[in-house]
């Protein structure tokens, strides 16, 4: 099998970053720079991808490997040329313009995805929303979640969307206090379609007014 390239390990910690507290987290682009952290979570079995999981995180893996540049240039898409994106079960449909940033606090916590249909809100049936995050386990629990999420929503609101909507599932507690302290409002429980196998849902609704 292919080794993992020279970035693959945990970016070198500056002697210097302040030891025993919380660095604040922001949302950076991905880059070469950060690319190390996002590589060791995906090693130590993250997901950025919470519906095909492991699938999804090899997969990246092996892109990386092949060619780290262009993988990077891949999760920024406001264009929709990339590949046709894979469902739960194994199908594909046409990728919608999107980008992903991630979460960092001098570490890797993880990602949030924002992909949209320019001159509307709709988005197709397979679509399970206009923003979807994932927290690396080890980065749990601090409100890593919830931030990056209050940060990326005046970007949406750039985009000329009048609201977004998020779904998580019905059992997810921490999901549901993510997307209602940043002002989501439950409108739907809906089953999702076949291809993530009709299993039951919860729909949100974010009013993007007051986020400028």
């Amino acid at each position: 099998t292919a080794s993992l390239p020279r970035f693959a390990s945990e970016p070198h910690k500056d002697p210097r970053a302040p030891t025993g507290n919380i660095r604040r987290m922001e949302l950076v682009w991905p880059s070469r720079e950060h690319l190390a952290g996002y590589v060791a979570a995906l090693a130590r079995g993250w997901s950025p991808d919470n519906a095909r999981g492991k699938a999804a995180a090899d997969e990246e893996l092996a892109r990386i490997v092949e060619d780290g540049e262009r993988f990077l240039a891949s999760l920024v898409d406001r264009e929709a040329q990339g590949d046709p994106v894979a469902l739960p079960d194994g199908s594909t449909v046409p990728r919608l313009p999107g980008y992903q940033r991630w979460m960092w606090d001098g570490e890797f916590c993880g990602s949030i995805g924002f992909r949209w249909q320019r001159g509307t809100e709709a988005l197709p049936p397979h679509c399970l929303g206009h923003i979807g995050y994932a927290v690396v386990p080890w980065k749990q629990n601090r409100g890593c979640a919830t931030s990056a999420l209050r940060q990326l929503l005046p970007e949406a609101r750039a985009e000329g969307l009048a609201y977004v909507e998020i779904t998580t599932d019905p059992d997810n507690a921490a999901s549901q206090r993510v997307i209602e302290a940043n002002g989501g409002a439950l409108v739907e429980r809906f089953t999702k379609p076949p291809q993530f196998g009709s299993k039951p849902g919860l729909r949100y609704r974010i009013d993007l007014s007051t986020f400028a």
